[in-house]
């Protein structure tokens, strides 16, 4: 809260919230008191008085951690009850991350940031471009039988993105599209029809989806980004391999955002000339 608030205002929200946070914490006035080491009546007159005068901060202070709560939530300087452990934990969270398309994490975190720009450095080509056929070849060694029955479960996920209200910015290093292109390193073993196909898909969804999706090509000679993803302001998603560290605090957020938009400032191949590009790489595909 930024805006400056009446002394006496302090004091009549200072007595709600104590109050509120006892009931939250099923705690009562003997409890409370034998917990922060004051007289009861010292806390029956703090609830009870209707002045302007707040008590020192060592006994908000002591109030706020018998009962898992901010000193400043108590004092209105804050519309979060949590106290500052809570909010450390929250900000920054470790979760699984199953070789899946789209699994419930990811979808979640793109609904919840829906009508926000998304800016995602993918750790191969992005599977929402992705032909059904890539898909089978990708996820076939990981998924066995259940390959098909993934990619039917994970489709109408992968629509909603791509019609989904926010505008999606893609950045790539160059030697992936290439070597997707050549068949080599991690795309080794991909038929040259198939690898043509997913370049004339790649090309037209770029063409066809811009403005609302732009992909750039940096040079990871001179740049490098690990797999992130940012959702808005909300969220910043760092890919690990067997799971996802996400940073939801604001400063963090921002420095990952940036680092992104560097990307997409020095990239080789901007989102305007990036289906001539994949077009002239499909040309080249041979067999």
């Amino acid at each position: 809260m930024s805006k400056i608030i009446d002394k006496r205002v302090r004091a009549d929200l200072l007595r709600k919230r104590l109050t509120e946070a006892m009931q939250r914490a099923g705690s009562n006035q003997t409890a409370l008191a034998r917990a922060v080491g004051v007289d009861r009546s010292t806390i029956s007159q703090l609830l009870k008085d209707t002045g302007a005068r707040l008590p020192n901060a060592q006994l908000v202070g002591s109030c706020a951690q018998a009962l898992g709560v901010s000193s400043d939530w108590l004092l209105g300087l804050s519309d979060r009850p949590e106290s500052a452990a809570d909010l450390l934990a929250t900000s920054l969270t470790l979760t699984e991350a199953p070789r899946a398309l789209v699994d419930e994490q990811i979808f979640r975190w793109h609904r919840e940031a829906e009508g926000y720009k998304i800016r995602h450095v993918p750790a191969a080509l992005p599977d929402m471009l992705k032909t059904r056929a890539v898909l089978e070849w990708e996820y076939g060694p990981h998924l066995g039988r259940t390959t098909e029955q993934a990619i039917n479960a994970s489709e109408d996920r992968l629509d909603w993105m791509r019609a989904s209200k926010s505008d999606y910015e893609i950045a790539l290093p160059l030697y992936e599209v290439e070597s997707f292109a050549e068949g080599v390193g991690y795309y080794a073993g991909i038929p040259a029809d198939i690898r043509r196909v997913q370049l004339a898909q790649l090309a037209g969804l770029s063409a066809t989806l811009y403005p609302r999706l732009r992909i750039y090509l940096f040079d990871a000679r001179r740049l490098y980004s690990a797999p992130v993803t940012v959702f808005g302001p909300l969220l910043a998603v760092l890919y690990m391999g067997r799971n996802y560290l996400a940073f939801r605090d604001t400063e963090r957020v921002t420095a990952i955002t940036r680092h992104f938009d560097h990307l997409v400032k020095e990239a080789s191949i901007t989102a305007r000339a990036l289906p001539d590009h994949v077009r002239a790489l499909e040309a080249k595909v041979r067999g």
